[in-house]
C-alpha cells in the first residue's frame, strides 16, 4: 500500500536527484493537485492510501517535472494578484516581478470613470486582467501579436469572468492613431537573443522572450509610439531586463515624457520604468 507520505518522500527524492529546486514543495503541489486538496490538507492525509487511479497520473507528472517541464504547466493554473489564471506553453509563465508591478499600479494610479487601459504584449493576460479587476470602471484592452497568446488570454477572461477587449496587433499597428489611453502597460520581450536560458524558461514561447541582440528592439519601437497614445496625464509602465534601465529612461525622456523613474523589484533590480505624459 502506497500512502500519501510514501509518494511525497519518493517523489521528492526523485526530483532532488534531477536538480529540481524546491523539490518537496513541487511534489506537494503535484500530489495536492491530483488529490484535489490543498497542500496543508496533505498533512492530515499522510497515512491515507493513494488509489492506483491517482498513482499513474502522478508518476507521469513527476517524470515530466523531472525533465524540466514547469510546475505551472503541469498544474495548468497559477495565482497572480489573488486570482487564479490558466497557464500553458502559449504564453509566458507569470513572474512574481510582474505581480509587483501590478500591485504598485493598483496603489499609485488613479483613473477617472471611463478611463482606458492598454496591456500591450498581454501574453496570457494576467497583468491586464488584474488591472481590470483593480479598476472595474475602466475600459481595458489586451493586445498581442500572437494569436495563441490571445486565445489563452481570452480563456483567462472567461475563467475569471472579467470583461475586457482583445486585439491582435504588432505593437500599435492595429490601434487607431486617434485612440488614447490613460494607462499603458507592457511586459515586452527583453531577453538578448544570445542569452542562455534556464531549462524551464525554454518552455516559454520564444516570441515572448527574445528582443534582439541586446533585448531592446521592441522597447525602442514601443516607447515613442506609446508616448503618442497616452492621454494627457496618462501613465506608461514597463517591465525590463536587469541592465536596461539607463537606456529605457533615455528613451522615455526622448519621447517627452515626465516623472521618469525606474522602480526596483524585491531583489533590488531596477525593473519597472514608469513615466507620465504632461497634463497640458
Amino acid at each position: 500500500m502506497t500512502t500519501v507520505l510514501d509518494i511525497l518522500d519518493k517523489g521528492t527524492a526523485y526530483l532532488e536527484k534531477r536538480g529540481i529546486e524546491e523539490a518537496r514543495r513541487n511534489m506537494q503541489m503535484l500530489v495536492a493537485h491530483q488529490l484535489g486538496c490543498s497542500r496543508v490538507e496533505l498533512y492530515v492525509r499522510f497515512d491515507h492510501p493513494i488509489d492506483d487511479s491517482d498513482l499513474e497520473p502522478l508518476r507521469i507528472a513527476l517524470k515530466k517535472r523531472g525533465e524540466g517541464i514547469p510546475i505551472q504547466h503541469l498544474l495548468g493554473t497559477v495565482y497572480f494578484r489573488n486570482h487564479e489564471f490558466k497557464t500553458d506553453a502559449r504564453g509566458l509563465i507569470p513572474r512574481p516581478e510582474t505581480e509587483e508591478l501590478a500591485e504598485w499600479l493598483a496603489k499609485h494610479v488613479t483613473l477617472s470613470e471611463g478611463g482606458r487601459i492598454l496591456d500591450m504584449g498581454c501574453g496570457s493576460g494576467v497583468l491586464g486582467l488584474s488591472l481590470a479587476a483593480d479598476f472595474p470602471k475602466a475600459e481595458v484592452t489586451l493586445a498581442d501579436v500572437s494569436p495563441d497568446a490571445l486565445a489563452l488570454a481570452r480563456e483567462n477572461a472567461e475563467f475569471t469572468e472579467l470583461s475586457v477587449s482583445f486585439l491582435q496587433s504588432d505593437l500599435f499597428s492595429e490601434i487607431p492613431e486617434d485612440q488614447s489611453f490613460d494607462l499603458i502597460v507592457a511586459n515586452l520581450p527583453y531577453v538578448p537573443d544570445a542569452e542562455e536560458l534556464a531549462p524551464e524558461v525554454r518552455h516559454d514561447p520564444a516570441l515572448a522572450l527574445f528582443g534582439g541582440a541586446d533585448g531592446m528592439d521592441l522597447i525602442r519601437r514601443f516607447i515613442p509610439e506609446a508616448a503618442k497614445r497616452l492621454a494627457p496625464g496618462g501613465w506608461l509602465a514597463l517591465e525590463i531586463g536587469h541592465d536596461q534601465s539607463v537606456e529605457t529612461e533615455k528613451l522615455l525622456h526622448a519621447a517627452s515624457l515626465t516623472d521618469v523613474l525606474t522602480l526596483k523589484d524585491l531583489s533590488g533590480i531596477p525593473r519597472f520604468p514608469i513615466a507620465k505624459r504632461g497634463s497640458v
